[in-house]
């Protein structure tokens, strides 16, 4: 099962964050927070709020009892869009004005477990029966 993040109007250039959201794409969830806490870019702050934000989101999504820490968790999708501008005007010489543009982005973040839950449960009743069996197979 997968779950979604959005960070929506950051003040600062799409651009500028998919610098950083190129280095996790496709990363598993823990190897994407370490490179982020070593990240000197200001993007990188961003990012790790959001991807702790989706993974708290995707424990929502299995009933709030199952912990991150048990499954795969990795980042199957992760892009970053423009977003409004503002446009501003600064005075220039000769009576001129230079336009400025403030950009700012949205962050969107899909995680997903690389095992599904299903084949985690299946898995988990295989490894009973098998010990029944030998159980039986003992007496």
């Amino acid at each position: 099962m997968e779950a979604v993040a959005k960070l929506k109007s950051v003040p600062m250039s799409a651009r500028k964050m998919r610098l950083v959201v190129d280095l996790i794409r496709g990363k598993n969830v823990e190897d994407a927070l370490d490179i982020l806490r070593f990240t000197k870019k200001e993007a990188a702050v961003w990012l790790d709020k959001l991807v702790l934000s989706a993974i708290a989101n995707w424990e929502d999504r299995q009933g709030g009892m199952e912990n991150a820490d048990n499954y795969d968790l990795f980042i199957k999708t992760i892009y970053a869009d423009d977003a409004t501008m503002l446009k501003r005007f600064q005075p220039a010489p000769h009576g001129r004005a230079h336009r400025i543009r403030k950009r700012t982005c949205h962050v969107t973040i899909v995680v997903e477990n690389a095992v599904s839950l299903a084949d985690n449960a299946a898995a988990g009743d295989a490894v009973e029966v098998e010990e029944v069996e030998d159980a039986a197979v003992e007496e």
